[in-house]
């Protein structure tokens, strides 16, 4: 049987993290679908029908779908899930949110970040924030999986020719209406989408020598800004910044991690990454254990001499 993957898009163009999802969806065997739920959602199904590997858009448009609400998507997938063996969320915040209530619906377990499909019953995930990693098989009649995009490889965006097929709309279930959003402006590239990550911790102590001392290396190599839970928490840096296993997961070609010492939190959330540079004043820190390239020295000094060399 088939695959289906549940773009995520913005109703003109579909999102890099189901890019990496169809990857997963075709190492799954079988034919891989797409399902873009939106509202004038045409520019998104479009784009998603060029994907390398995919056979199928299913293209169902509402407003009920619109923003996305979990309820409404839910309840849409249900209506062609006994098409597929497979159903395939990226593990965002959107998808956390859809998949449970799917597989709660069909009475399947739930395989949450997938990191390695073995074959089309068995799966590979992290589990105690990523220092073990579990083989799981699962006998379900449908497979309902949210897929870590950091560990699979982004399709390519072009080369494929797949139908587009228009799918009647689920009915709006009336549970969750959409009010309005406050979206944040920033000319740095997304967080889980950067290639090159500059992070700062605790021990820059203050907001202030946050933005003093990381932004100068940031906007020098184009980077995007990340920081450690402590900092977030301390008020250095926003929410949306977090990198870690209670915030994103991140794999960057390049991190640069200063002044974080490498909590077990941190590092679930940023351990994959191509290449990490770690600066940091203790020699113990545990983040340069997983360091490509470590320099044992003072940030205050350290950071602004290399954002000036380069």
């Amino acid at each position: 049987m088939a695959s289906l993957v549940i773009a995520e898009h913005d109703n003109a163009s579909i999102k890099g993290a189901t890019l990496n999802t169809v990857t997963a969806a075709v190492a799954c065997g079988g034919d891989v679908h797409v399902l873009v739920a939106g509202h004038n959602a045409g520019a998104a199904a479009q784009a998603a029908a060029h994907i390398a590997g995919v056979s199928k858009v299913i293209h169902a448009d509402a407003e009920g779908l619109a923003h996305g609400l979990a309820e409404n998507v839910a309840a849409q997938v249900l209506a062609i899930a006994g098409n597929y063996s497979h159903i395939l969320f990226p593990a965002t915040a959107s998808g956390k949110n859809v998949a449970p209530r799917v597989a709660a619906k069909l009475d399947v377990a739930q395989l949450s970040d997938v990191t390695l499909v073995v074959s089309a019953d068995t799966f590979e995930r992290p589990i105690y924030a990523g220092n073990a990693i579990a083989t799981v098989q699962s006998k379900d009649a449908v497979k309902v999986l949210t897929v870590r995009t950091t560990g699979f490889d982004a399709a390519a965006a072009t080369g494929g020719s797949a139908s587009v097929e228009s799918a009647a709309a689920a009915t709006d279930s009336g549970k969750s209406a959409f009010k309005g959003s406050e979206i944040a402006k920033n000319d740095r590239p997304e967080l889980t989408a950067a290639k090159i990550i500059v992070s700062g911790g605790r021990a820059l102590g203050s907001a202030e020598k946050f933005a003093e001392i990381m932004t100068p290396l940031a906007d020098k190599l184009g980077a995007a800004m990340g920081a450690s839970r402590a900092a977030v928490d301390a008020g250095y840096a926003p929410n949306d910044w977090q990198v870690g296993q209670t915030g994103k997961i991140v794999a960057p070609q390049l991190y640069v991690a200063c002044g974080i010492s490498g909590a077990i939190q941190h590092l679930a959330g940023m351990k994959d990454s191509k290449v990490i540079v770690a600066i940091n004043k203790d020699p113990e820190a545990p983040i340069f254990s997983v360091a490509d390239y470590g320099l044992e020295a003072d940030l205050f000094a350290a950071v602004p001499e290399l954002t000036n060399a380069l």
